[in-house]
C-alpha cells in the first residue's frame, strides 16, 4: 500500500535495533571483549564465569526494571557480577539483591574499569545499519531537527558511538533514558527530547519518532501526541527488551503508526519539512 507522506519539523530516532543492529552474536562479542579486559586487569580470574554471570544479571535487571519503566544500571550489574565471582551467591529469581553487601566486595575503580571496557568494546565492535549515516545526513541537510531518543543504560556509549560515526553534526541532541531517569514509553522521555531540541512548546504533531519497538517507540510516541514510524523486522535474535504490534506496556494501547518502514532510508521520501510559526508558546 502506498503511504502518504507527513510534514514534521523534528525527527527522533531510536538507537538499538534502529540505528544500530544489536543481535545476540554482536552483543556477545562485546561482552567477550569486556571479559578479556577485566581478566587482564586482574578484576576477575575466570572469563567464562564472567560472561555467564553478566548475561544472567542482565536478564535479571530487565525483569526487575523494565515493567516499572526504569532503565537498568550498568554499574549495578558490574557490582553484582564481580561480587558473584568473589563468592557472594546470587539470590533466587524472586529475591532482590543485597546491593549494599555486594558493593562492599567491589572497589569503585573496578566498577569504572568494567563499565569503561564495556562501553569501549561496544563503540569499537558494533556497526551502524547500512543506511543510518546516509539517512541522518540527508534529513539533516533538508532542515529537520534530528535527535537520537533511546532507552539505553549507558548514555556515554551512545555519545561516543555517534561521535565515532560522524553523526554529531547531523544531531541537535542525544536523549537517553539513563540521563532522563525513565524509559520509553513513559511520556517524560519524549518531553525531555522536545525540550532538548528547543521545541518544548510545540505541538506533538511537529515530531516524528522512529523506532523498532512497538510498545516503547510506537505506543509511547503516540501517547505523547507525536507522529510515529514503525521500523519493522528488527526484533529477531536480540537480547534487548522487545515488543511487537499487540504487545504493550500500557493498557488500551491499540494504535496505528503514521508510517511503516522496513529500512531507515525510506524516511527521506515520506517526510516533508513542516513550516512552524515563529512563536514557541503553548499555542504554537
Amino acid at each position: 500500500m502506498k503511504q502518504t507522506g507527513i510534514a514534521v519539523a523534528a525527527i527522533t530516532i531510536d538507537f538499538g535495533n534502529t540505528l544500530v543492529r544489536v543481535d545476540r552474536p554482536s552483543l556477545r562479542d562485546v561482552v567477550e571483549v569486556t571479559g578479556d579486559a577485566v581478566v587482564m586487569a586482574g578484576i576477575v580470574p575466570d572469563r567464562a564465569a564472567f560472561l555467564r554471570a553478566w548475561t544472567e544479571e542482565r536478564e535479571r535487571q530487565f525483569r526487575e526494571e523494565v515493567p516499572h519503566l526504569r532503565e537498568v544500571d550498568i554499574d549495578q550489574r558490574a557490582v553484582r557480577v564481580i561480587a558473584r565471582l568473589r563468592g557472594m551467591p546470587a539470590p533466587p529469581e524472586e529475591v532482590p539483591w543485597d546491593d549494599a553487601a555486594a558493593a562492599a566486595r567491589v572497589g569503585p575503580d573496578e566498577v569504572e574499569a568494567v563499565v569503561e571496557a564495556y562501553s569501549a568494546a561496544f563503540v569499537e565492535r558494533m556497526a551502524p545499519v547500512a543506511d543510518a549515516t546516509d539517512t541522518l545526513q540527508r534529513l539533516s541537510a533538508r532542515g529537520f531537527a534530528l535527535a537520537i531518543l533511546s532507552n539505553w543504560p549507558l548514555a556515554l556509549t551512545i555519545d561516543r558511538f555517534a561521535e565515532a560515526q560522524g553523526w554529531l553534526p547531523c544531531l541537535r541532541s542525544i536523549v537517553v533514558s539513563q540521563r532522563v531517569g525513565t524509559i520509553k514509553p513513559h511520556p517524560a522521555i519524549f518531553r525531555a527530547a522536545a525540550e532538548s531540541l528547543g521545541m518544548g512548546g510545540r505541538k506533538g504533531a511537529a515530531f516524528l519518532h522512529v523506532g523498532d519497538d512497538w510498545a516503547a517507540d510506537v505506543v509511547g510516541a503516540h501517547r505523547a501526541g507525536w507522529r510515529t514510524a514503525h521500523l519493522r523486522g528488527r526484533q529477531d535474535d536480540t537480547p534487548l527488551p522487545t515488543s511487537e504490534p499487540g504487545d504493550d506496556l500500557l493498557t488500551d494501547a491499540s494504535v496505528v503508526p503514521d508510517l511503516v518502514i522496513d529500512e531507515l532510508a525510506e524516511l527521506d521520501a515520506l517526510v516533508e519539512l513542516a513550516e512552524l510559526a515563529t512563536s514557541s508558546g503553548p499555542g504554537a
